[in-house]
This record gives structure tokens, C-alpha cells and sequence, in this order.
């Protein structure tokens, strides 16, 4: 988070987590944070809303809600967001209604989500073990034995666990500097994925675009993580230029369902046709949410050989599984992915081929067989990922 002197801290927490959200702000007080608000959910209390409130209260959200983080952004706060993994919580519950208040709260919230995407503020996204994430990821172990296996897991694939956790952190990040210097000036027209499962996908680049990853920095300069892990080294898609087929290699999480052994379809950038075997209503909920939905905001080379990938494990969380292999974005892109798109106008954006949308979900297609190829003006071939590597 690289907290500064007298910041404001705002920690979003469930309560399942509050030993955690306590620790960290011990730890941001010792930093010299002029103050640090939890702001607590209850996973139990949003179920029971989602299963009762009235039609009214689904489609909306509130003004006090938004005004929070509008008061909070002005006086140039820092975000932290723990989440902890519970896929049965909500099986009850109508996607269709979680889909309804999620589309209110990003409509309401939209000024400070684009923010997020613009580094105008730091924020950081982690996840912490709870009991029921761990069995489902560990099934086989006690409840005690599997909390353990999966803190152990996490720790590793954060790269948390070595002697200088912090060192080992400005190693992973001059690896990401080194790749994104390399793809930044090469300029490729495209990028063409192909495995054994069925993916044959060619991906159009806007002009001028940019890789992120790894570390970023806001506005004033000051760098910090966005995710703890991270794998990462995305860009925007050209809107208009995506093409082929994808087939989903993890299943994905989206509004407390599992979408699994699915497929998208892709002509001129836009989603013509999708299956899902399991939760197609639930992809078809996603996807329908609004037009930009159906195209492309971000596209993902991540390597199957970290530290996280390396432990074949289904996390059953998008955080960490996004992180074990090339994916895509569905919905927003961000204007950091573009030279200069920070300071442009979202109309600038659109034409420079960039897609709007109120939600960005991450989907991951990357596998063991992968290959990248990045395509140059006059159709000259560079081999950038090989057996899910890269070659660079």
C-alpha cells in the first residue's frame, strides 16, 4: 500500500476477518496513518438482504454510500480490501437479485471505481483464509489442517514466505518492469493464443497501448501493489478487433456462483456466443449486464511456472486462479492500459478503442500447452509464450 505520513486508511473488511483487519491497523498506526476506518460487512446480514429486501431496495443504492467514498477519495484516502472466499453462502440466493443491487452500486459508485482504475488513488486487494474457503479447496483435510495447508498456500504464492519477504517483492517487480519495457516497445498489432483444449483467440491492440503489472503509481507519483498475488502483465484490447474462441480452463466465480467448463465466442470484439455447463444462466447474467459487457477490457499473459502456479491447486477464488495463468477481462478497460489515457476523456478512450462497462470480470484460459505469438505491422511473428511460459 506504501501508506504515507497522516493517510487515511479505509480497511473493507468482513467480520469473519477481524483479527486480520485489527493487525493491519496496528500496523498502519505505527506507519503514521492519521486514522484508520474499518468499514465491517457481514456475509450473513448481506445474504439475509439479499434474500428479503424489497424489490426497491435490490435496484438501489443508497446516496450516503456513495457520499462515503466520495468524502473519503477527497481527503486522498488509501484502500485496503480483504476478502475470504465462501461459494455456499450465497446459493440461495437469485443471481438475478445480486446481479440488480451490483449494477446499482457500480452505477453509484462509478466515480470512485474509475479512480481505482486510474491510480488516482492507492488501493490494495488480499485475501485471507476462512474455514469453509479452506475445505472446499482442501476437502479431505480437517477443518484445522486445511486452514493451515491453505495459510501456507497463500503465503507461497504471495511470495510471503522466504527470509526477505520484501526483497523477494523488488525482485518479482524488476522481472515485470524488464517483460513490460519489452512488450511496450515492440507495438504488437496482436496477440494470437492457441492450446490443445480449443483456444485459438487473436487479440487486437489498440495503438499506443501499455502493459501493467507488477507495481504500479498513482497520480503523485508515489508506487504501490494493487494485488497481493500478483502475476500479472496485462493491456486493453482493441474493442472492435478480438476474435476466435476461448475455452475457460478454471472455473469462474461471479456473484457467490460457479461458472465452470465453458466457452465465449468472439467475432469483431463482441461475445456472439457462449455454453457453459455448469451456471450458464449465471455467464448469461454476467455478460448481459450492459453492452460493454459483451467486449473485451483486459487481456493477461501470466506464466504457469510462479510460485502460485506451480502449486496446481483450484483456489475456487478469481484472485488467485487469475493469477496462475494468461486470462481476459470482460467489461472496463483501464485508461492506464493506453499512453496518456489517464488524462483523456472517456470519449477519447472509445476512440482510441478502449471498452466501457460497469464490471470487469477476469477470466482464466492460460494452461500448461499455451502458446503466445505477438503479431507485428507487415504480419511478423515474435513466439512470446511457449508450454505456458514466457520466452522473453
Amino acid at each position: 500500500m506504501n501508506l504515507q505520513k497522516n493517510q487515511l486508511l479505509i480497511i473493507h473488511s468482513d467480520i469473519q476477518n477481524a483479527a486480520f483487519a485489527r493487525l493491519i491497523q496496528t500496523v498502519a498506526y505505527d506507519a503514521g496513518a492519521s486514522n484508520v476506518f474499518i468499514d465491517w460487512t457481514d456475509e450473513q446480514s448481506t445474504k439475509g438482504f439479499y434474500l428479503n429486501a424489497a424489490d426497491t431496495a435490490i435496484d438501489h443504492f443508497p446516496d450516503w454510500q456513495a457520499a462515503r467514498f466520495k468524502e473519503w477519495d477527497d481527503a486522498g484516502a488509501a484502500y485496503i480490501h480483504i476478502i475470504s472466499e465462501n461459494l455456499e453462502v450465497f446459493k440461495e440466493v437469485s443471481t438475478e437479485r445480486i446481479n440488480r443491487f451490483q449494477k446499482a452500486s457500480r452505477t453509484k459508485l462509478r466515480d470512485y471505481h474509475a479512480k481505482i482504475r486510474s491510480h488516482e488513488v492507492r488501493w490494495c486487494l488480499l485475501a485471507v483464509p476462512s474455514v469453509e474457503w479452506a475445505t472446499k479447496v482442501f476437502p479431505n483435510l480437517s477443518k484445522e489442517e486445511a486452514l493451515r495447508a491453505l495459510w501456507e498456500l497463500i503465503l507461497k504464492g504471495s511470495r510471503a514466505d522466504g527470509k526477505d519477504p520484501i526483497e523477494d517483492w523488488e525482485s518479482h517487480n524488476r522481472a515485470f518492469e524488464s517483460r513490460k519495457k519489452i512488450l511496450n516497445e515492440s507495438q504488437f498489432e496482436s496477440l494470437h493464443f492457441t492450446n490443445r483444449y480449443g483456444t485459438d483467440l487473436s487479440v487486437g491492440l489498440p495503438k499506443n497501448h501499455l502493459y501493467v503489472g507488477g507495481g504500479v503509481i498513482d497520480k503523485k507519483g508515489t508506487p504501490f501493489f494493487p494485488n497481493i498475488p500478483t502475476e500479472e502483465i496485462f493491456t486493453a484490447p482493441h474493442k472492435n478487433k478480438v476474435n476466435g474462441k476461448l475455452v475457460g480452463t478454471k472455473p469462474l466465480i461471479y456473484g457467490g456462483s460457479v461458472i465452470d467448463e465453458f466457452h465465449l465466442i468472439f467475432k469483431d470484439g463482441r461475445i456472439t456466443d457462449y455454453y457453459a455447463a455448469k451456471g450458464q444462466e449465471v455467464l448469461q447474467t454476467l455478460i448481459e449486464t450492459d453492452e460493454g459487457s459483451h467486449y473485451l477490457g483486459e487481456i493477461a499473459l501470466v506464466s504457469n511456472k510462479s510460485p502460485l502456479s506451480q502449486e496446481d491447486t483450484l483456489f475456487f477464488n478469481t484472485l488467485f486462479d487469475e493469477n496462475t495463468s494468461c486470462h481476459i477481462g470482460i467489461g472496463n478497460a483501464s485508461p492506464s492500459n493506453i499512453q496518456n489515457g489517464i488524462e483523456q476523456s472517456e470519449e477519447e478512450l472509445k476512440a482510441s478503442g478502449l471498452n466501457t462497462s460497469l464490471l470487469l470480470v477476469n477470466v482464466t484460459f492460460g494452461t500448461e500447452d499455451m502458446k503466445v505469438v505477438g503479431i507485428k505491422e507487415g504480419e511478423t511473428e515474435v513466439l512470446l509464450m511457449k508450454d505456458g511460459d514466457f520466452q522473453f
